[in-house]
């Protein structure tokens, strides 16, 4: 729940500003063009950032990468409050970006570091709560705050919760990081990987045993520290992970990798697509204020908690019948070995159907606008498009982590890069297209194009994606044997 929490702050501050968008191009006297140049480079510094500091999660730790995101996402909302001019606004919102948007990539190597293959998707469903919940709650709060306290006070706010948060995650969130702490019984060691309630723990616990070994032994307090400390066990080994600024760089070519984001990004931008145009259609056709239009978000964001949540059992359900089906042991709190396992087929089989239905779903929410129906009918297809578009993503983002388990963060920091790039693309295109062939035609365009490239995306992914992951498996081996081989011989070769 707290890499849940943390995760929340991306697409919250990417959409708890748009409601003040004219308020602060008027503020500055600047125009709506210029202004939405701080929401292009919030999306380009969010799908950039990841890609390095996920590697560094995943090598030096989740806690020293979340310390770090914090202090950077304050200290810009801090100057966002109070940035004198637009050039100062359009810096500070890359820095915040750069805070905020790696959040995603650590909470899911958390669930990748505690969390089974078994149980993945329902936890993955948990902790993308909170982020598909952000696009939904964000306008909403950024347009009562903008109106009622002033466009400065989203940024004040901001500084506040992840302030808040900062605090818990000092007090009670621990490494996880499975090359730093293992399975959880290996003691991190530096201070820095523990939470200042383990340190305490630890504190106490140490101080309550020696007093036990002096009253025992006759000896001083001193003389029991000293013989603690002499027997303290050395640290257990673990598989650490070395630092590779461009490891999320190298998973993009992959074939697997490299097919899945692909199309994945093609879809989601469908999401962002519906995201844009509803300030713009809702106010010209219903007449909305901004404060209604922020509203309007809540049946979306009512649809991601129900889409997450039955994707999420659904993927395990399936999991579990696969594992029955092929006479594999189904171990809930143990990680199998998944080389001969067919993940592909077992996430797929949830995700494709539910494909299906988003895609026929954004065919005809392009339609209901183009008829100008009744409110509610357009508040009903987000709430279904919410549960279709989720219940995919979730999809996707179990098999990323699942194919990728040592390098959970810089996998999604992947996938989190290419659909930035095509979500900001697609939010650019949104607008021009309805303009020029009507909300109705812009849409089926959208799902032609989504419908036309699955077929050989998937056909690629079920039939050679086992395969792939076997020869990389290979490849991975073959090195670590040829390095261990090399050190056996240095190692001789110094004796001699």
């Amino acid at each position: 729940m707290a890499a849940a929490t943390a995760a929340f702050f991306s697409p919250l501050t990417a959409s708890v500003y748009l409601p003040a968008l004219p308020t602060v191009a008027k503020d500055f006297g600047v125009s709506l063009t210029d202004i939405n140049l701080t929401v292009t480079t919030y999306m380009i510094f969010q799908g950039l950032t990841p890609m390095f500091v996920g590697a560094f999660a995943d090598s030096a730790g989740r806690r020293p990468a979340y310390m770090f995101c914090f202090v950077v996402y304050m200290a810009a909302n801090i100057g966002c409050a109070l940035a004198p001019n637009y050039v100062a606004l359009l810096i500070l919102r890359m820095l915040q970006s750069a805070g905020s948007s790696t959040t995603v990539a650590l909470a899911q190597g958390v669930v990748s570091d505690i969390i089974t293959s078994a149980e993945r998707g329902r936890y993955i469903g948990y902790m993308s709560l909170p982020i598909m919940l952000g696009p939904s709650l964000g306008p909403v709060l950024g347009g009562a705050l903008a109106e009622y306290l002033g466009w400065r006070w989203i940024f004040w706010i901001l500084t506040i919760m992840c302030g808040c948060v900062t605090v818990a995650f000092l007090l009670w969130m621990p490494e996880t990081c499975r090359g730093i702490v293992g399975d959880g019984s290996v003691r991190p060691k530096h201070l820095y990987h523990r939470s200042l309630w383990q340190v305490g723990k630890e504190s106490l616990a140490t101080r309550s045993r020696l007093r036990k070994q002096a009253q025992n032994s006759g000896q001083g307090e001193g003389q029991a520290v000293a013989a603690a400390t002499a027997a303290v066990p050395p640290e257990q080994a673990v598989t650490r992970s070395k630092f590779n600024a461009f490891r999320a760089l190298t998973l993009l070519v992959k074939p697997s990798m490299a097919i899945l984001l692909f199309y994945s990004s093609l879809v989601f931008a469908n999401f962002y697509c519906i995201m844009t145009s509803i300030p713009a259609q809702f106010s010209s056709v219903y007449h909305l204020t901004d404060l209604q239009t922020g509203l309007i978000y809540l049946p979306l964001g009512l649809g991601t908690m129900i889409g997450s949540q039955l994707a999420g059992r659904g993927l395990d359900w399936n999991f579990r019948r696969h594992c029955q089906r092929l006479g594999i042991p189904y171990e809930r709190k143990k990680q199998t070995d998944l080389s001969s396992f067919p993940l592909e087929r077992a996430r797929l089989e949830i995700g494709i159907p539910v494909l299906v239905a988003a895609n026929c779903l954004v065919l005809i929410w392009g339609w209901v606008l183009y008829a100008r129906t009744h409110i509610a009918v357009p508040c009903v297809m987000l709430c279904l498009l919410g549960i279709t578009l989720t219940g995919f993503s979730n999809t996707i983002n179990t098999l990323i982590v699942d194919m990728n388990p040592t390098a959970a963060s810089a996998a999604t920091a992947s996938n989190n890069f290419t659909r930035c790039l095509m979500g900001a693309a697609a939010s650019a295109a949104i607008q021009p297209m309805i303009e020029g062939v009507g909300p109705g035609w812009a849409f089926t365009i959208l799902v032609a194009i989504s419908t036309v490239a699955a077929p050989p995306t998937f056909w690629l992914v079920l039939n050679k994606g086992m395969g792939w992951r076997k020869e990389e498996q290979e490849r991975k081996k073959k090195r670590a044997e040829e390095l261990e081989k090399k050190k056996r011989e240095g190692v001789e070769g110094g004796e001699k």
